[in-house]
């Protein structure tokens, strides 16, 4: 589906309702892909039209290495609790600190999007009811990445996260295993969502 169509949010989330709920009774959402997709832009999108509430790869990364660590922690953290009938406790990562912070809890109830690189994981598929893999040509991704707010902080940590990414779509495949895939490959408002990582 593209993301030029006004209409994909309601018809994403159509998708994951008719999907089986395979952490405990929640309906769990990955929005996957590559640095400067627009993952955040759009898992905000999809978790307005579903009425859910929204966690970020983002605030689990334990730092600028920490793609790979953070996949326990998304299952420890959050999807083991749902698969327990639970909330989800989670310790959002201070970047300006370089530490994890208190813990938090996530009420959810029904559906759950978790975006961010990461999150289509071969050790968490078997929880998610749903794949979305966000794509997009890399001179779009670049051309974001450029206008983040944040780009100047993010410039010495590019091509080492770049090289996470490889790393890690090449041993979990994602994309291959996506349920939606959905084209962002239009221009997109400058600024970014950037966070900690990348959108």
């Amino acid at each position: 589906m593209s993301a030029a169509d006004p209409d994909w949010p309601r018809r994403a989330v159509a998708a994951l309702r008719r999907s089986p709920a395979r952490a405990g009774g929640v309906r769990v959402l990955a929005v996957e892909g590559r640095s400067g997709a627009g993952k955040t832009t759009l898992a905000r999108r999809l978790a307005a039209e579903a009425g859910c509430p929204l966690l970020h790869m983002d605030d689990l990364y334990p730092g600028w290495s920490g793609l790979a660590a953070a996949v326990p922690l998304v299952r420890q953290w959050v999807l083991e609790p749902l698969a327990r009938g639970a909330d989800p406790r989670w310790r959002p990562y201070d970047w300006a600190r370089g530490a994890f912070g208190d813990w938090q809890t996530t009420p959810v109830r029904g559906e759950l999007v978790v975006e961010g690189c990461g999150s289509g994981a071969a050790e968490l598929r078997p929880h998610l009811a749903a794949l979305a893999w966000v794509e997009a040509p890399r001179e779009e991704r670049e051309r974001r990445l450029d206008a983040r707010w944040d780009a100047a902080e993010y410039a010495p940590y590019r091509h080492m996260w770049a090289d996470q990414e490889d790393a890690f779509y090449a041993a979990h495949h994602p994309r291959e295993h996506a349920d939606l895939v959905i084209d962002n490959g239009g221009p997109a408002p400058a600024g970014g969502a950037g966070r900690g990582a990348a959108d």
